[in-house]
Order: C-alpha cells, then structure tokens, then sequence
C-alpha cells in the first residue's frame, strides 16, 4: 500500500477543507500529521474530512473528521458539502449518504453545485449538549465574559449539533467583539467539559441572522455551518427569527432551515482550491498541477 493518499484542498464559504481519500485504506490520518498540515507553510485548514468506505449497511460512505488541532469533531457541514462535489466530480451523482462520529447524514447536490446537507436534530438537554452542570433551560445559560456589572457577552443559548455549541446574542456589529481573545476562553470554559463552539450572533430581520464563530480545535472560521445550523435553531426557539433563514458568515451566505421533522437542513457551495498526496502518518505533502482535481 502506497503511502500517500489523495486529498482535495476546498473551502466551503472560505471554510478551509481538506478532503482526504481513505477509501480502501485501515490506517487513519494521525493527530500529528493534521497538526503538520495546519502549519502556515503547508496547507492551513479547519477541518480533514477522511472519506473511508462503509462499515456497515444504509449509507454510501463513513467519515471521519480532524481539526486542526488534531482534536476529532463529530460534525462539520462546510466540509461535507465539499466531499459531496468532490465525489460527484468522481461519479456524477447527485446524492450520497454517511455516517460520522454525530449519526447518519444525508446530502443532495443542485444543478447549481450548491449541496444540502441534513444536519440531524438540534439537541437541547445539558446532559445532551453536554453541559457539566444542570440548566433546565438551555436558551439562556448562566455564563459571561468580561467585568460582573459590565459583562461584555453573557446567557448563551445552548446547543448541540452533534457538537456543542454557545450563541451568544448581541445588539451591535459582530466585528467589534474580540472573538479571538474571547474565544480560547469561553471554548475551553469549565462548562463545557467537551469544549465548544463560541458564536456571536446578531438577529437583523427574522430570516436573517450575521454571527462569527470561534471553532472548537480550529479557532477563527470563515464559515461554520454547524454553528450555522445551532444558531438558527436557537434563534427560532427563542423565537427571535423563524426557522427559515440567511445566516451570514464572514465567507458568505448560508441557507438553514429548521425542517417540520425537526432536522435542520443546511445548503450553500463550495470551491476547489488544489489536489495532491498526502502521507497519513506524517503529513508530509505534495501538490498537484492545481487545474487538476484529485
């Protein structure tokens, strides 16, 4: 067995992807190769989307999903959509279905390459999201940052998408919060004893919410599309939108709708970047002519 593997470098909404193909493989891309990829002088990303052949029956493929920390994640919509362009440049099809550390995971892709993914049912419970202590209501949680009588963010809404998440909602511009000072903290807050995803989002109309994320194991995001996902939900529960709605990210617009079944379903596009091989082990790389998909 060769010990490179081929790997598509996408982003979806400017969500740094590297799509990374396992098919037929037993080995998995290490924590220390994904911690070498991330350098500044190789290939920066957010996510490694591993796609590897189905375990079992019902779906077409299993994924496995780094950050960029070498930490796992359970969910990442902006990287499913690109493995799902990435498969039908391979095979033309237009569905693919998965499963991930988060459950199984539909997709459909448009004819305008635009693909939606059926992100699960939104989970409220602090056991569920987990909180590591009891909130019975979970719109609102007791948590802030900055000086008691002044808190410069405070009462999160709390969710999980398969990862946990924390909405933090406010008046003004989302660019004038220090994210990447707050961010490390509130991720790595005692609450959360799995970590989390730190979002601040401003409600401007009732299908249009903006909102930055601090992503748990990538930092600063372009785009998070599970954030994306709890954020709506959360809106919608707290009713401060409908459960149809434009989130904008800093790379773009998503279309999230809370689905009648309780699914939340996710569509917006992507982009290929480059293609090369990888070493799982190592991360060591090397890249292909970049008009050239993997």
């Amino acid at each position: 067995m060769s010990a490179r593997i081929p790997f598509a470098k996408m982003n979806g909404l400017g969500n740094a992807i590297i799509v990374a193909d396992m098919r037929a493989r037993a080995d998995k891309i290490t924590a220390e190769a994904a911690r070498a990829l991330a350098r500044p002088d190789a290939i920066p990303f957010d996510q490694i989307m591993e796609v590897r052949d189905a375990a079992g029956p019902g779906r077409d493929f299993d994924m496995r999903i780094l950050n960029s920390d070498g930490s796992s994640a359970q969910a990442c919509g902006n990287g499913t959509r690109c493995v799902v362009n990435w498969l039908h440049e391979l095979d033309g099809r237009n569905a693919y279905s998965f499963i991930t550390a988060a459950g199984f995971v539909p997709t459909e892709r448009h004819a305008d390459g635009t693909v939606t993914v059926d992100m699960g049912k939104p989970r409220f419970g602090w056991e569920e999201i987990p909180l590591a202590e009891e909130f019975r209501d979970t719109t609102g949680i007791e948590l802030q940052i900055g000086p008691i009588d002044a808190p410069v963010l405070h009462t999160p809404s709390v969710a999980s998408m398969g990862n946990p998440h924390a909405v933090f909602w406010v008046d003004k511009d989302v660019w004038s919060y220090d994210l990447d000072r707050f961010g490390p903290l509130l991720e790595n807050h005692p609450v959360f004893p799995e970590r989390a995803n730190i979002t601040i989002a401003q409600v401007v109309a009732r299908d249009h919410i903006i909102m930055r994320t601090w992503e748990r194991g990538a930092g600063l995001t372009l785009a998070c599309g599970s954030a994306a996902c709890a954020t709506l939900a959360c809106a919608a529960r707290k009713e401060l939108t409908d459960r149809k709605a434009t989130i904008t990210v800093p790379g773009g617009d998503l279309a999230i709708e809370w689905a009648e079944n309780g699914h939340i379903l996710m569509t917006g596009p992507t982009a290929f970047e480059f293609s090369g091989q990888l070493d799982p082990a190592t991360g060591e790389f090397r890249v292909n002519d970049p008009a050239v998909p993997a």
